[in-house]
């Protein structure tokens, strides 16, 4: 089954989620959260891993997670393999504990606030979910969350980073600054209680349930950037689908489209103004068929060569050009220089 591609590389942060199988619960006490807390403590011990933010749900659990070295898929393989085990031993079950493969979003962590908009969605959850009186109780009286340990620094383990959250914010580990921290959550919890309007429906924290990444339009242009590695120098192409590996292709694509144009010294324009069949779309439809994967609705809106069902003849006829026809040769200029 096709699957999203892991971008790692040192340094990224990452939101990582997962949900129980049937999404049913992964915590059924207190003692699996512990256990659960231990293990996390253990892979960030073996992996390097610095923890932002987390929180333990019933059914899921949310990390924010920064990897100084590029090791989030063997980390998590550990984390989820030995979690699973443990709690199939504790309750005395079998089989598989989460539903599929978890989510990692890669995260845009400097010089913007989508680090500081992910760190509060995540402490935020308990808010969202009721899981604590919103309006007499407080948001630190959620156990299995960072946010209390971000209030008592004497409680918090070594992996557990709160500095790079609070200066996204502009405050510091101190006194002041972790107050503030809490009168601003304390706030937002407040607008929890009074809204009658999902905070799911924000753009922004939408963005974080269904998005491939978390970040601005350059960031995701140099995860795509990333993923020439993944996907064209290592021959794993085929095994992965998703939004990042739709835009990476119709990125190469362009490129192609663009040197083709050049080649043939023709404009954007141009594309629009020539016949649906004519020998130069048919060159570039070879030519993008070959070396993308972009999708035949994509090629023959692009190049204005009509509709879908025309790229197999289009490509029966460059395959069939005479070796001394002006089809052959154009779609021989385009293989040569590329």
């Amino acid at each position: 089954m096709a699957r999203k591609p892991r971008i790692e590389y040192p340094g990224a942060v990452y939101h990582v989620m997962s949900r129980g199988n049937r999404l049913e619960a992964i915590f059924l006490d207190h003692k699996d959260r512990e256990m659960f807390f231990n293990t996390l403590e253990e892979v960030c011990t073996r992996t390097g891993w610095l923890v932002h933010a987390f929180v333990l749900m019933g059914n899921h659990y949310h990390l924010l997670v920064e990897t100084p070295t590029a090791n989030l898929v063997g980390g998590m393989k550990w984390l989820q393999g030995t979690y699973t085990q443990r709690f199939n031993a504790r309750h005395k079950l079998r089989g598989h504990l989460f539903q599929g493969r978890y989510k990692a979003l890669p995260v845009e962590a400097d010089g913007s606030d989508y680090f500081s908009t992910l760190s509060s969605y995540i402490h935020l959850n308990p808010a969202r979910a009721n899981l604590f009186d919103l309006k007499e109780g407080a948001l630190s009286d959620f156990a299995w969350s960072s946010y209390p340990l971000y209030l008592k620094p004497s409680k918090r383990p070594g992996w557990l980073c709160v500095n790079r959250v609070l200066e996204s914010f502009g405050w510091t580990d101190s006194v002041a600054g972790r107050s503030a921290y809490r009168r601003m959550m304390k706030k937002r919890v407040v607008e929890i209680a009074c809204s009658d309007v999902p905070l799911d429906a924000d753009e922004r924290w939408s963005d974080i349930r269904r998005g491939w990444c978390f970040g601005s339009e350059t960031f995701q242009q140099e995860l795509l950037d990333k993923l020439d590695d993944v996907i064209g120098g290592k021959g794993k192409r085929d095994s992965f689908a998703g939004q990042e590996v739709r835009l990476h292709d119709e990125a190469e694509a362009e490129r192609l489209v663009c040197k083709g144009l050049a080649l043939f010294k023709l404009k954007d324009f141009d594309l629009e103004a020539l016949p649906k069949g004519a020998e130069e779309k048919k060159a570039l439809v070879s030519l993008l068929k070959k070396q993308t994967f972009v999708s035949n609705k994509w090629i023959v809106a692009r190049l204005h060569a009509g509709h879908p069902a025309n790229i197999p003849r289009y490509m029966a006829d460059v395959r069939g050009a005479a070796p001394e026809s002006r089809l052959c040769n154009l779609a021989g200029m385009l293989e040569y220089e590329d």
